[in-house]
């Protein structure tokens, strides 16, 4: 059998490591399918029902892994359903290998069916890499060359094969050759040692930071790997450690020296330590929310990231380290001087206790309808201490980012700077294909879900033990929210009556499935998904009219309620008793 471009494709994903496929076909990729039949024996194609799924699997097994995440859609309508998908990897900063279908040459520009020029739309999301391959001779050099460019650049690589190309004859020379140029030549390896720091830069740093009187640490997933060195700097400097939603697994959420997040979903002590602190160390992250960052001329700011470009991007920087977090770190060690005034640590260490115990008031197992934050917890108490929790955007991200702790073997994954909805589902697909042996929890709201829902009977099929549970509020809740705070009153965030039984839905592809409404029922609901052998599910009803309140009400979010309530306000008895409720809890605690 003659071997076709399809094939030298499949072949050399493999010889760089690939696993595994994500995608759906079409006769857009027929020939490429082909190649990943001829290597399946060392290539799984996992086979989705949304296209848009598949490139969240490539994303979040990039995320989980550290390796390449490799998609695949036919031409036309499938490639598009990718994008969303694939922004999620570039803004997060992961390698993705995208590989999709186009019409045969003979046909471009004839306004063909399904025409279309995928290299065109994928010019800003393949920020890495973006070709149309032409001649057969360009593989596997081109293979090669958009890998590289996906791993160093940690972004997304684009490759789209014409039809005629995907089933060419390996090696065929169709053209004249008219130019001294060859076909590139290359092999399936990349470089990527960890980049250590420059001594002037962190004689610079450890300047800056030996001269602060209230040194804050703010750490991001850029820093992932690097916990033992996070601990260290932070014990030396007496810093409180600060984190960002998707940096979360980076220290342990029942550590001394953390807390606990920032921003809209953060804690009160990390914010107000942000007001306080004259001195800020960034390690792996640009985070991009401004106002909960020192005020300009506050703070003398250190910055370490891998990539430069992303330091200075939201405050002037006194000193800044291009570096792995870890080795920078390590550098940066024994260069500090050790405080003995541990007066800013113990003020915020006692502010973080106070949180934590307002926090698991909000647990509170007596009211109906139940509380998001009892079932968060109840998710929190019941997994395994090396869980993997993935988590949608929306209010679900506010529960998950206080109520799961980070503590033992245990990771956090969300969309980060994308916040999309609907990742949480095809990550833990991935994540439960990628770590067979561990327990991956979709934490996940009603409106997320359905939106890929499909994807549990993918989970069924291929047999992968991953459980959902849903916050089901039967809204768009995050976004219910965020009309109220700019002043104005709810609108079309709410779906009508009845409340959609996703349990059902689960037992009818043939997992577990549970619907609870019943705040006593629900702890062993957990347990019981969380040790069926198979895919399960729990659809839990809660409280629809539970704000997420930010962890430090501001004057203008407070006004803007208030004006919100004034102009009609729907639900406004509702919501006004949870939040009473929920300040007796606090105080009580």
């Amino acid at each position: 059998m003659q071997e076709i471009v399809g094939e030298i494709l499949a072949r050399r994903l493999v010889e760089w490591g690939v696993d595994t496929v994500f995608g759906l076909p079409g006769d857009g990729i027929n020939g490429l399918m082909e190649g990943f039949r001829r290597q399946r024996e060392k290539l799984k194609f996992v086979l989705v029902h949304h296209e848009e799924a598949a490139a969240f699997m490539a994303t979040g097994y990039a995320k989980a892994t550290g390796r390449l995440g490799v998609c695949a859609a036919t031409s036309g309508p499938g490639a598009i359903h990718l994008l969303n998908g694939l922004y999620d990897a570039k803004l997060d900063h992961v390698p993705v290998l995208a590989i999709t279908g186009m019409q045969e040459t003979s046909v471009l520009g004839a306004h063909y069916q399904q025409e279309v020029h995928t290299d065109l739309l994928f010019q800003d999301v393949a920020e890495a890499y973006n070709l149309m391959v032409t001649n057969p001779l360009q593989l596997p050099g081109v293979v090669d060359i958009a890998i590289r460019h996906a791993l160093a650049r940690r972004s997304v690589a684009h490759l789209t094969f014409p039809n005629d190309i995907q089933v060419a004859t390996a090696g065929e020379d169709p053209y004249k050759h008219v130019s001294p140029g060859e076909p590139p030549m290359s092999s399936p390896v990349v470089s990527q040692p960890p980049v250590p720091a420059a001594e002037a830069d962190l004689a610079r740093a450890a300047q800056v930071l030996n001269a602060g009187r209230k040194v804050a640490m703010l750490v991001g997933v850029g820093a992932r790997g690097a916990r033992d060195e996070v601990l260290a700097v932070a014990e030396a400097l007496a810093s409180p450690i600060v984190k960002t939603l998707p940096g979360k697994m980076v220290v342990p959420d029942d550590h001394p020296l953390t807390t606990g997040g920032l921003g809209l979903l953060g804690t009160r002590p990390s914010e107000e330590l942000m007001e306080e602190c004259d001195t800020l160390l960034m390690v792996g992250t640009s985070f991009p929310y401004g106002k909960y960052l020192p005020s300009p001329g506050q703070a003398k700011v250190v910055q370490i990231d891998v990539d430069a470009s992303l330091i200075g991007l939201r405050l002037p920087v006194e000193a800044a380290v291009t570096a792995d977090a870890r080795l920078a770190l390590q550098q940066l060690l024994p260069m500090l001087q050790p405080r003995s005034d541990r007066s800013f640590l113990t003020k915020y260490q006692q502010a973080r206790d106070a949180w934590r115990s307002d926090m698991m008031a909000l647990q509170d197992p007596g009211r109906d309808p139940i509380a998001p934050q009892y079932l968060a917890s109840c998710i929190d108490a019941a997994a395994t201490s090396d869980a993997i929790l993935t988590c949608d955007s929306g209010t679900i991200a506010t529960w998950a980012a206080r109520h799961w702790t980070i503590r033992g073997g245990r990771e956090f994954y969300l969309s980060g700077n994308l916040a999309t909805m609907a990742p949480g589902l095809p990550y833990a697909i991935a994540m439960q294909h990628a770590f067979p042996g561990r327990q991956v929890i979709a934490f996940v709201g009603d409106g997320g879900f359905a939106m890929l829902m499909a994807e549990f009977l993918t989970a069924v099929r291929h047999e992968l033990p991953i459980k959902v549970v849903i916050n089901n509020n039967n809204s768009y809740g995050q976004i219910l929210w965020e009309q109220i705070v700019l002043g104005y009153p709810e609108y079309a965030v709410r779906h009508r009556q009845p409340e959609a039984d996703f349990g059902a839905w689960a037992r009818a592809c043939g997992g577990y499935g549970a619907k609870v409404t019943d705040p006593k029922s629900l702890p062993e609901a957990i347990r019981e998904a969380l040790a069926h052998p198979g895919p399960a599910l729990v659809d839990c009803d809660v409280n629809r009219d539970e704000p997420p309140m930010p962890g430090k009400i501001r004057y203008d979010q407070a006004k803007h309620f208030t004006e919100a309530f004034l102009r009609g306000q729907p639900h406004k008895v509702a919501t006004l008793a949870t939040v009473a409720r929920d300040k007796i809890n606090e105080m009580r605690s």
